[in-house]
């Protein structure tokens, strides 16, 4: 399947810059992954973006899926434009980088990510996903396995997770499919709730503290005034932007977070002062 015009996306700069964990590049440059319950290979050639594997019979509404996962129809040239007038190292970050987009990941998929993504680094949370995805997903294609549900990790125990090696972490994944499952917190209703309810009511889950909340907000439920700040980013607001509140970048805060986080990690001379 090709989506044809295609402009501002990239795989590399979207797939592999820390806000989703289950895609992984190839040798040929091609970015194999799993949303959405389809494997599938993404590979951009000039404006066309070839999508090989998904299982979908219904090819319209398989496109549609993926040019709405992959967020292909929103003008990010407009927004980039918008940003990049409001700051001049905002501006050079969004020109290093311009292909960038959020993904409009499965919230439960997304919180349960970011929970295990704390105090950890992107390989070995990759590492824990695809073990979490083997023991307790379905098997979808030979080696591929969705992401286990809520409902299916709820009914387990912390010790049940064992094999994957999740550590401390294995207590709040738990505790989040449980209270996702049963309608405790609803991933739903917090999509349209003001940002700080809705922060609020992700924190319910035990272990999900600002952090994860604000990734899962801006990662899961595309909340793209959400501005989500780890220990990198702290230190690239305090050293880049140090009179600039994250409050500042508006309704787009979330697409300048990374902006600025991809441009950041390319760029660790800038720290070495």
């Amino acid at each position: 399947m090709t989506i044809e015009n295609i402009i501002d996306f990239d795989c590399e700069q979207t797939l592999d810059c820390g806000q989703a964990f289950r895609w992984v590049k190839q040798g040929d440059g091609s970015f194999r992954g799993i949303a959405g319950g389809k494997a599938v290979v993404l590979r951009k050639d000039g404006d066309k973006l070839m999508i090989d594997g998904s299982g979908d019979t219904d090819k319209d509404k398989d496109k549609e899926f993926w040019r709405h996962y992959l967020d292909l129809d929103l003008d990010y040239g407009n927004i980039r434009t918008t940003l990049s007038q409001m700051h001049p190292i905002l501006n050079e970050a969004a020109q290093f980088a311009p292909g960038i987009r959020i993904l409009n990941q499965d919230p439960w998929e997304a919180l349960c990510s970011f929970i295990i993504s704390q105090n950890n680094n992107i390989p070995r949370i990759k590492g824990i996903v695809e073990r979490l995805c083997r023991e307790f997903g379905e098997e979808i294609s030979e080696e591929c396995f969705s992401f286990p549900t809520a409902e299916t990790l709820g009914r387990l125990t912390p010790e049940d997770l064992q094999p994957i090696r999740a550590g401390f972490r294995a207590r709040y994944i738990i505790d989040g499919a449980r209270k996702v499952a049963d309608g405790t917190i609803d991933l739903e209703k917090i999509r349209t709730m003001d940002i700080n309810t809705a922060r609020s009511e992700l924190m319910k889950i035990t272990g999900v503290g600002v952090k994860v909340a604000d990734c899962t907000l801006l990662y899961g439920l595309h909340r793209l005034d959400c501005f989500p700040l780890d220990v990198w980013m702290k230190r690239a607001m305090s050293t880049l932007f140090p009179e600039v509140s994250p409050e500042y970048f508006g309704e787009y805060a979330g697409i300048a977070q990374q902006y600025i986080f991809h441009y950041s990690r390319m760029h660790p001379e800038l720290f070495d002062k």
